[in-house]
């Protein structure tokens, strides 16, 4: 399913810039790295060129690299401009892949070497590729680049997108904490996951407690449980109908992660599945399928030596190095969890992905590194009776995947490790966690924060219960242990986080806040030196 709206203003203000006449063709001059070279006639018929149905994002902002994303409605190649100005002055000129049935007609570009602390105006157009004269209408979106030496720097961070069967509902305004966010003018967004509820079907009607009726969009991908990759890449193209995302895509930079509902609801590799709603039983299968689309539909730089990882780290200038985890790929078959040895079963990162946080955090010439994970530390989440899917698994010692947290923890305090901050979603409330090994079973680490956002536009849920292996200490939470369960986005709690790092003191704040943007808790962190 495709769209069929207006670009907007961004367009309408792009026509009149570029002075389009109503004969449909214009011709535009363009500074590329390899000097003035003029554009070919643009043949602007909507009728005959490619269309651009889901707009455009931007993501893995990385000192002065951006990834470019969009998807065309045929196979056409990625053509993107950008310059430091709205009116695209001395626009410099990538040209892209082909966006093929292959990626789903999805495409990206890098672009590098781009000034620090600079807005940066981008717009994308994809060229026919039978006929090189043939140009979709563009769009427009922008970023801003890390700051050069001490600017202040202004993210957000949430997770839990249309979760539970709480789709885009119009006449409620749609996904609206997306525009929340975007008023606000975060440098990036961090997504921690769950960007889509591959085992979460929509219905077009939900009747609410008072009586009302909830009304979803909904398509064919997404009217049962995701398992061939037509239905995950339907997943994604489902959020993109929504206005909301779609403005914030072009405005605000992604870090993008994965959790369970990308795939299924706490998936783990090798899992053999018994439920009557899926054909497919191998979740191996449906985790590749999962991946790929995930991979085709977010703003993500592939590593070249391994395009089909997901976690990665960014470099945010003097005081900001961020850690993007991948809690899903690596971990052992979720258990009792309470093995006195570590080993394979009791993975979670895994021992590769431990090793390249352990030397990243070690090498970090950065003031604060923020690690970006998918699940929190210290709540329990439970796998139906008997098992765990979290690394939590009750009070007490040390067992099970905790042997891994507690190896990180004791590695950060033996090495000295300063200012680590922890940042997550999952759990569908908002919450800010301080973790004292005074109050804990396991004593060896250095006392750190971790604050939880969301969702985004799913059903709230909540509070979990605590485990004390790493003595968390509750200093905010934003639901109380008697609310109701599975509560609609229009009840209002739907929550995202805000993270400010002063240029000058290095002081990081945190805000949480609720669905319309106002600020729920706040704390300042003074960056020990």
């Amino acid at each position: 399913m495709e769209p069929n709206f207006s670009q907007g203003i961004n367009r309408r203000q792009f026509l009149l810039r570029a002075a389009m006449t109503s004969g449909g063709i214009v011709a535009t001059n363009i500074l590329s790295k390899s000097g003035l070279a003029q554009a070919p006639a643009i043949i602007t018929s909507d009728k005959i060129r490619p269309r651009i149905p889901y707009g455009v994002a931007s993501g893995d902002i990385n000192s002065n690299n951006a990834v470019i994303w969009s998807r065309s409605s045929r196979p056409a190649r990625l053509i993107v401009e950008y310059a430091t100005t709205e009116s695209f002055r001395n626009a410099r000129r990538v040209t892209g892949p082909v966006a093929s049935v292959n990626t789903d007609l999805t495409a990206r570009v890098y672009l590098s070497n781009l000034p620090r602390g600079q807005e940066i105006f981008y717009r994308v157009t994809f060229q026919d590729v039978g006929d090189t004269n043939i140009y979709s209408a563009p769009v427009i979106g922008r970023l801003r680049t890390p700051p050069q030496g001490q600017g202040n720097i202004f993210f957000a961070w949430s997770g839990d997108t249309a979760g539970q069967g709480w789709g885009i509902n119009p006449e409620w305004g749609g996904m609206k904490i997306y525009e929340s966010i975007r008023r606000l003018n975060p440098d990036f967004f961090i997504h921690s996951g769950d960007n889509i509820y591959a085992d979460n079907p929509i219905l077009s009607e939900v009747q609410l407690d008072d009586g009302s009726i909830w009304k979803n969009i909904t398509t064919p991908e997404k009217s049962k449980v995701a398992e061939t990759l037509k239905e995950f890449r339907g997943n994604y193209t489902y959020n993109l109908l929504d206005d909301n995302i779609r403005r914030f895509n072009a405005q605000v930079p992604q870090l993008v992660q994965w959790d369970d509902h990308e795939v299924r609801n706490n998936w783990y590799p090798q899992q053999i599945l018994d439920d009557s709603r899926y054909k497919v039983k191998n979740v191996s299968l449906l985790a590749a399928r999962a991946k790929q689309a995930f991979l085709e539909y977010t703003p993500i730089r592939f590593d070249p030596k391994d395009p089909q990882r997901i976690y990665r780290s960014f470099d945010y200038g003097k005081a900001l190095e961020i850690f993007m985890l991948d809690k899903r790929s690596y971990r052992g078959a979720n258990s009792p969890n309470n093995q006195t040895v570590a080993s394979a079963e009791t993975a979670f990162l895994g021992s590769p992905q431990v090793r390249w946080l352990k030397s990243k955090l070690q090498n970090s010439k950065a003031t604060w590194k923020v690690i970006a994970s998918d699940m929190p530390i210290g709540l329990v989440v439970t796998d139906g009776k008997t098992n765990f899917e979290n690394f939590s698994n009750g009070d007490g010692p040390a067992l099970g995947r905790e042997l891994e947290l507690a190896d990180l923890l004791r590695f950060i305090k033996q090495n000295n490790i300063r200012n680590v901050v922890w940042l997550t979603a999952d759990v569908h409330y908002a919450a800010a966690h301080y973790y004292d090994p005074g109050k804990a079973q396991f004593t060896d680490f250095k006392p750190f924060w971790e604050f939880v956002a969301g969702p985004l536009n799913s059903g709230t849920f909540g509070p979990n219960k605590l485990d004390n292996t790493f003595g968390p200490q509750v200093k905010f939470q934003s639901v109380s242990p008697d609310i109701k369960q599975n509560l609609p986005p229009n009840a209002g709690l739907q929550f995202f986080g805000t993270v400010k790092i002063d240029g000058k003191t290095e002081v990081l704040t945190v805000v949480l806040h609720d669905l319309a943007g106002k600020p729920l808790y706040s704390v300042d962190l003074e960056p020990e030196v």
